[in-house]
C-alpha cells in the first residue's frame, strides 16, 4: 500500500507548530507572563490529569494532583533546561506529585509476603480488547502500592530501579508488585468477561 506523502507532510507540520507554540509559551512561562503560564495549562491539563487519574481514586482527587503538579512545574521552571521533551519533563512532575502525595497522606501497604509468579506476569489485562475507561476503572481499584508500580512501570516507562529509588523499596518488592498487580489486573478481566458471556447467553 502506497504512503500518502502529504498526509505525512501535514503530520510532521501540525507536529511542528504544536511543539513550537509550546516553546512559545515555555518562553513567556519563564518570564513569569499569566498569559503564557494560562495557555500552557490550557494546553496540557487535559493530558495530565489523564496521568493523574491513573494514580488517584476519582477525579476530584486527579484535579488535586493536576493543581499540585503544575504549581511545582511553574516554581521550578527554571530547573529545565531544554534537554529532552518539555511535556515528558511535566509528565514526570506530575507522576512524582501523585506518589508524594500518597506517600504524605496515606502509608502505602508493602507487600512482601507474595512470591513472584512469572507465570501470572504475562499482559492478559489488556489481551481483550478491553476500552481505555475500563481498564483505567480497573487499574484505580488496585491497591496503593499496587496502582504506583503498575503505572510507574507499565505505562510511564520507568525501571524497577527507578520504582524502588522513588518509593523507597527494594527492586525486587517492586517486581513482585507489579506482578502481583498484573495478577489482579487478569482476574478482573477474567470477571468482566465472564459477566459479558453470561449477559450474552442469556
Amino acid at each position: 500500500m502506497g504512503i500518502n506523502i502529504g498526509m505525512v507532510s501535514s503530520n510532521n507540520n501540525a507536529m511542528m507548530t504544536t511543539d513550537n507554540r509550546l516553546a512559545e509559551m515555555w518562553a513567556g512561562c519563564l518570564e513569569n507572563d499569566r498569559k503564557q503560564q494560562e495557555l500552557l495549562y490550557k494546553t496540557l491539563a487535559p493530558r495530565m490529569l489523564a496521568v493523574c487519574m491513573r494514580y488517584a481514586h476519582d477525579k476530584d482527587e486527579a484535579q488535586d494532583i493536576l493543581q499540585e503538579g503544575f504549581i511545582k512545574m511553574f516554581n521550578n521552571a527554571h530547573k529545565f533546561r531544554g534537554e529532552g521533551n518539555l511535556e515528558g519533563w511535566i509528565r514526570r512532575i506530575m507522576v512524582h506529585c501523585a506518589i508524594s502525595r500518597y506517600r504524605k497522606l496515606k502509608p502505602l501497604v508493602l507487600v512482601e509476603d507474595f512470591t513472584e509468579d512469572t507465570a501470572s506476569a504475562g499482559n492478559g489485562y489488556n489481551a481483550h480488547g478491553l476500552e481505555v475507561k475500563d481498564l483505567l476503572k480497573m487499574i484505580q481499584k488496585l491497591p496503593q502500592m499496587y496502582r504506583s508500580v503498575f503505572n510507574m512501570y507499565a505505562i510511564e516507562g520507568y525501571s524497577h530501579q527507578e520504582i524502588g529509588k522513588t518509593l523507597g523499596i527494594s527492586e525486587l518488592l517492586s517486581r513482585t508488585n507489579l506482578c502481583r498487580a498484573r495478577a489482579i489486573l487478569k482476574d478482573m478481566v477474567n470477571q468482566l468477561t465472564a459477566r459479558e458471556e453470561h449477559c450474552l447467553a442469556g
